[in-house]
């Protein structure tokens, strides 16, 4: 959900191999491990420099050496890679996708599908807060690498990296196809040097190794108690990005993204987690940036160089993903119509959404500017994503029993194990909500609430257009019986309903008195999968009297293309030509209501969406001087 499809198809690709797999495996290098792979950056000293670090005694330091490295196992190479991953969506992954397939299976009534598509839509919603604080985090501990060069740059940190930031947001505007083919490689560069660094100095304390007994972290929760759980909240920063896993399982496949992990991420991570320790061992005064301590003097300039670059490719993917979440909520009618810019002509999963990326920008850089370290960054950072790792833990285990008949004992030890882990970090990380976390949970407040008041009124707005109008078979058996003056020439009407005439048409035939010869009631409906197929994305039914049904069907991945559908409907018996049809849209002008749906707040904020969101006319593609508005006002 992140980036460009790397035109991977699960359909007819499932296990690539050879060069094909390498070349995924490259490509999932650079955009789903971006963020993941720079945690190394500040994840160690946030453990024994931060708002709650423990002091970086030998007991300690191999007590969170074993707690990063047991998170790594348990969270993504056993819990996503090996279990999640398997509940794909035609082929995508991601909390959108997961909660498609357990919204509606069978054996589950509509009052828990609910509860369960308001947990997906509220760890979405969480996934805004990330894309906010990612690319903060992640330039800002990268940039302050130049403090390890010289004092002198101190006063330079926040303003260089927010000049970063202002530069990525301005290129979203030109798509990232170009700088994305360069994202493989430096992610391996990258990874490359983290892995050398860590491994030159575990060559002189190997000793550190003995961290993978995991009795070590226990004995440091234990003998730390309160101190020692509130650690965990920075131990979570080594898996934070593990949602892009499955987010991108549509993009590039388990296969190259299980490959990648396992044959150079994790290894790589691990080395430079354990150079850290093994750092810490022998100078623990290089708390305050052991990954930066592991450099000689002279790669300091280089490698503050590398990791910026590194930091840019995982803010880009966080981008890109708020990007393509953003089109799906709109495309599921949880959020309005937003203009969605495609940057490339030939992957459909390259967009840019203007008002999301000066939303990020704005708010990113504000970040930046108001908490002014890496450190201070860390205590708002890991909430929004525990959050979205519970609920998809509960997700999968609706899906594992329901929908996969998976037994209870089974399914209930697995989830139980992933639960413990998830409500742990969870717990370490709301106990920072007074030092920032109240930030994430904040966004994704807010964002639930744009979602939730969007549907609803969206509900309730086409209950009252619709409440009176007579269905389509009434109104073909009335044009039977009434003599109503046709004029030649052919009209689309979009219809929000698929049995009930549009109010369009009933205002035009109520106005003009004439109706035209050709009618086609054109309905948008999405689909809970990706994509649909070029030949279903169409259905034609001829009605009699002139009139016919045209359905056209989008997944959540794709947006819906008005002249596109008439060509395709055009196969299948329909011959509307698009230079030759009129179309007929409604516009609703909304009024309060003296006894209002919604409560007050919510009637406003919806109020306001309606009128921000873009017109039917170019989110449709339809061109401009073939449509008629024909408006209406509604109480609601």
């Amino acid at each position: 959900m992140t980036t460009p499809q790397a035109g991977y198809d699960q359909a007819n690709d499932r296990e690539p191999t050879g060069k094909r797999l390498g070349l995924l495996s490259l490509a999932a290098l650079g955009v789903v491990y971006g963020d993941i792979g720079t945690s190394p950056l500040y994840a160690i000293r946030e453990c024994f420099h931060g708002e709650y670090a423990v002091s970086p005694t030998p007991a300690n330091v191999l007590g969170v050496l074993s707690l990063i490295f047991w998170s790594l196992v348990l969270i993504v190479s056993v819990k996503y890679l090996l279990f999640v991953m398997r509940a794909d969506n035609r082929g995508e992954g991601g909390v959108i996708a997961l909660t498609a397939l357990v919204s509606h299976p069978a054996g589950i009534s509509r009052g828990p599908s609910l509860i369960f598509v308001g947990l997906g839509l509220f760890a979405a919603s969480l996934l805004y807060g990330d894309g906010m604080i990612t690319p903060a985090i992640s330039v800002l501990s990268a940039v302050e690498g130049l403090r390890n060069i010289t004092a002198a740059f101190e006063p330079y940190v926040v303003p260089l990296t927010i000049a970063i930031l202002v530069s990525l947001f301005l290129l979203q505007r030109f798509g990232t196809q170009r700088v994305g083919v360069a994202f493989g490689p430096i992610t391996v560069s990258w990874l490359l040097v983290i892995a050398v660094l860590g491994i030159s100095r575990l060559a002189i304390r190997p000793q550190v190794l003995v961290a993978l007994n995991p009795l070590h972290g226990v004995e440091f929760l234990a003998a730390n108690r309160h101190t020692g759980f509130l650690v965990l909240g920075a131990v979570f920063l080594v898996v934070t990005g593990t949602e892009a896993l499955y987010a991108d399982m549509g993009h590039f496949g388990r296969r190259p993204i299980r490959l990648a992990w396992f044959t150079l991420v994790f290894p790589a991570l691990l080395a430079n987690y354990f150079g850290q320790g093994a750092l810490l061992l022998d100078h623990p005064e290089e708390a305050a940036h052991p990954f930066y301590g592991l450099a000689p003097a002279w790669a300091l300039v280089p490698l503050v160089g590398l990791a910026t670059l590194a930091t840019v490719i995982a803010s880009q993917a966080v981008i890109s993903g708020a990007f393509s979440l953003t089109r799906q909520a709109i495309q599921l009618g949880y959020l309005p119509r937003l203009q969605i810019v495609h940057t490339s002509p030939t992957e459909i999963g390259q967009i840019y959404i203007p008002e999301v990326n000066y939303a990020l920008m704005v708010t990113t850089i504000g970040l930046v500017a108001g908490f002014r370290s890496s450190s201070q960054l860390a205590a708002a950072y890991g909430v929004a994503v525990t959050t979205t790792m519970l609920i998809t833990s509960i997700l999968f285990f609706v899906l594992a029993r329901r929908v996969w008949k998976w037994g209870l004992l089974a399914v209930g030890v697995l989830v139980g194990l992933f639960l413990v882990v998830d409500f742990a970090f969870f717990a370490a990380n709301i106990a920072k909500i007074a030092h920032g976390a109240w930030f994430p949970l904040v966004i994704g407040g807010i964002s639930f609430a744009l979602m939730t008041t969007w549907k609803k009124g969206r509900a309730i707005l086409y209950e009252k257009l619709y409440a009176n109008n007579p269905s389509i078979a009434e109104f073909v058996r009335d044009l039977e019986s009434r003599n109503i003056d046709r004029v030649d020439g052919k009209a689309v009407f979009m219809a929000g309903g698929l049995d009930t005439v549009p109010p369009a048409l009933l205002h035009n035939l109520k106005h003009n008195k004439v109706l035209h010869r050709e009618i086609a009631f054109m309905t948008i409906v999405t689909e809970e999968v990706p994509r649909v197929p070029r030949d279903e994305k169409v259905e034609v039914e001829h009605l009699g009297q002139g009139l016919h049904r045209l359905i056209a069907h989008y997944g959540f991945m794709e947006g819906p293309n008005v002249p596109h559908a008439l060509a395709l409907a055009r196969e299948k018996g329909l011959d509307f030509e698009l230079e030759d049809v009129s179309f007929f849209l409604g516009r609703e002008q909304l009024r309060p209501d003296r006894r209002p749906a919604l409560s007050l707040w919510r009637e406003k904020l919806f109020a306001t969406m309606s009128r921000n969101a873009q017109g039917a006319t170019t989110y449709f593609h339809i061109p401009a001087e073939q449509v008629i508005e024909l408006g209406v006002q509604v109480e609601i």
